[in-house]
Formats: structure tokens, C-alpha cells, sequence
């Protein structure tokens, strides 16, 4: 499903060549749950933007689903990444303005789904998370591990085949942590869904059917 071959990423400054990722090359298989560890400053949310396709690499090739993801143009690019990336972040980004039902529906709206499909998508999504009562509150008005809820549900409403999450558990309490976490296995597990997390957590880590070590840019071990 995922193939990086030499991938690269420096900043210039000041004539100094500062690298954030050294040669990295990884495979993954669709349906693999990946984690990534490593201390901070090691590159682990620099590789996480360069899969999503958030994020350039300086140098090296990236095959997402057999397609050479930099060799594309910016709107076909755009358009994989609609139909089947699903990112999940410390910080959940939800939109303020908008209520968890509005959050929810905001990928689908990309998508050219009619509004009766998607309003029974998102019914759907609401049911499966348990949050049917929130649909009509502001982020403002959830707790954190409500928040991350539907910032999972968001990014897995247009039914993506992978789903990147940084840090998901960052900002949760142990349990809330927890529930995120046997939701990640269970999203894997039964629909299919591949999945590569950022964590500090060893127990997070241990969830993934493969752990990541990176240190200065470079895949220094891999279990």
C-alpha cells in the first residue's frame, strides 16, 4: 500500500543543511498497524505529513496504492488524499464554529455525496461512536476525549484506507486514552482499515502489529 524509498527532508538555513528525515525507507501492507516512536526532534510527525501528503519530501520516491504520489499533479494528489487518507491529531482541529454533526459531515462535503446519503452517513458514524446526543454541541462544549471522538469519526466518516493519527492520545486521560486506543484496534480489526500512529507510549505502541524506532531522521530499528 505504501512504499518510501529514500526519502529525504532537510531544511536550508543560513547555508547550514539541517536533515528531519535520513533515507527512509519503509513498506507497509494494507491492513498493518503501524507505530511510530522515537524521542522528540526525531522526524516522527515529519514522516506521518510526508504519508499523508501534507508534506513534500526534499528528496527520495513515495507509491501510495501504485501511484508515485510527488509525479502527480496537485489536484489528482488532493483528490487520493480525499478519497483515502484519514488523519487524526493531538490538538483534534476541530472546527469551532461548527456543531459535531457539522464536523462529522465536513469530509463528505468534498466528496460530491448527496445530502440525504450523507445525512445517513453521519447518522451512522454518530451511532457507531456513541455521541448521538452531542450532534447538536460546539467542541467548546465536549471534553477532551469527547473532542477526539469526533475528531476519529470525522477523519474515518469518508470510509479512508489509511488512517494517520499523531500523538491521538496526547492531550486524554489514561482511560480516555485507553477507549481511543481499543477503538484504533477495533477500526483495524474489523473494517480493514490500515493505521500508523505517532505515540510516546509504549503501551499505545503496543497496539500496532509493528513498532518504529526513529532517531535523528533514520529508522533505527524496527520490531
Amino acid at each position: 500500500m505504501i512504499e518510501l524509498q529514500h526519502i529525504y527532508k532537510w531544511i536550508n538555513s543560513g547555508g547550514n543543511r539541517t536533515f528531519l528525515l535520513k533515507d527512509i525507507n519503509l513498506s507497509i501492507a494494507e491492513g498493518d498497524f503501524i507505530s511510530i516512536m522515537g524521542p522528540s526532534g526525531s522526524g516522527k510527525s515529519t514522516l506521518l505529513n510526508v504519508m499523508g501528503m501534507l508534506d513534500e519530501p526534499s528528496e527520495g520516491q513515495y507509491v501510495f496504492m501504485g501511484d508515485d504520489v510527488f509525479k502527480m499533479k496537485e489536484k489528482q494528489r488532493s483528490n487520493l488524499y480525499k478519497q483515502h487518507i484519514g488523519f487524526v491529531f493531538q490538538a483534534y482541529h476541530l472546527i469551532d464554529e461548527l456543531t459535531v454533526y457539522e464536523n462529522i459531515e465536513t469530509p463528505l462535503l468534498y466528496q460530491d455525496i448527496k445530502g440525504a446519503e450523507r445525512k445517513a452517513i453521519v447518522a451512522d458514524m454518530l451511532d457507531r461512536f456513541q455521541i448521538v446526543g452531542k450532534k447538536d454541541l460546539f467542541p467548546a462544549q465536549l471534553s477532551g476525549g469527547q473532542q477526539q471522538l469526533v475528531g476519529v469519526a470525522r477523519a474515518l466518516v469518508a470510509k479512508p484506507k489509511l488512517l494517520l493519527a499523531d500523538e491521538p492520545t496526547g492531550n486524554l486521560n489514561s482511560k480516555q486514552g485507553e477507549e481511543i486506543m481499543e477503538l484504533f484496534k477495533k477500526i483495524n480489526e474489523e473494517d480493514g482499515v490500515t493505521i500508523v500512529q505517532v505515540t510516546h507510549s509504549e503501551k499505545n505502541a503496543a497496539y500496532g502489529s509493528r513498532i518504529i524506532h526513529l532517531l535523528d531522521g533514520r529508522i533505527e530499528s524496527t520490531q
